[in-house]
């Protein structure tokens, strides 16, 4: 197994430039939950570097038995290969899953969850693992929203995102328009004057749209959907964040669908 004790070889510069979005196709996993999530979904992990004497040998392992270069790397070369203050210890550079719209449509009953401009990663994450937990199908992201595939995201998500089908960089009005012509209905989520959760029909085929932090949903949206859907609030709170926002209304959608604790759809 190579051992690395320079903060200057190529392969730090490498998973730096991973973990600032600078490489296309492949994405930064820290830590060993994420890399155990990872070999169980069977991701392709292409290389890891793993901290000497923090007790990874097992994992480093198993990722040699997936086909993954592994590297041994001092304390020192972690940290500056690592984006986060205090790295676990093992770090994975794998491919990104290449999921295009139809697949977020592809399994059935459909609930897909569509973000607008959800800009910051931590929520974007929360929703991804919201959506897996409470039943959601698919997840779509529009072009400006933060990469679900970013190492933040991941994190936030716990795995998640490396089984759900997650279509990212994707125009929403396409995607509103590909949904319908897979006969989803159309639910725009807005702070006031939409059809109360609990009131809600989110038996049938779904597409939940929920908007930018502070922001919602631009008016065109709220006025091409079939339905506004509107949270119950006690005053004086108006509104909750977004990631809160979305797992309840994915788990209200999973309880009227009957899903039960356990299952996949």
């Amino acid at each position: 197994m190579e051992r690395i004790t320079s903060r200057q070889n190529p392969l730090v510069k490498h998973f730096r430039d991973v973990a600032h979005g600078i490489v296309d196709d492949v994405m930064l996993l820290e830590g060993g939950h994420l890399i155990e999530e990872a070999l169980g979904a069977r991701v392709v992990i292409d290389v890891a570097a793993v901290a000497e004497r923090r007790g990874h040998e097992g994992l480093a392992e198993r990722m040699q038995a997936a086909g993954t270069k592994v590297v041994l790397v001092t304390d020192t070369v972690m940290d500056a290969m690592s984006p986060v203050q205090t790295p676990s210890g093992v770090l994975g550079i794998a491919r990104r899953p290449d999921i295009r719209l139809d697949d977020v449509f592809a399994r059935s009953p459909p609930l897909v969850v569509m973000l607008n401009d959800v800009q910051d990663p931590g929520n974007v994450g929360a929703i991804v693992r919201a959506a897996e937990g409470c039943g959601a199908t698919g997840l779509v992201c529009s072009e400006r929203t933060a990469d679900p595939f970013g190492w933040k995201a991941l994190r936030g998500a716990m795995g998640s995102t490396l089984r759900l089908p997650v279509a990212v960089r994707q125009s929403l009005r396409e995607a509103v328009a590909q949904a319908r012509a897979h006969g989803l209905r159309i639910f725009a989520t807005t702070a006031r004057d939409g059809t109360l959760l609990p009131h809600c029909d989110l038996v049938g085929p779904a597409a939940i749209l929920l908007g930018a932090e502070g922001a919602g949903l631009p008016a065109d949206f709220l006025d091409a959907a079939d339905a506004r859907i509107t949270i119950p609030m006690q005053p004086p709170v108006e509104s909750l964040n977004v990631a809160i926002a979305a797992a309840l209304i994915v788990y209200e959608a999973g309880r009227q669908r009957g899903r039960g604790r356990g299952t996949r759809p």
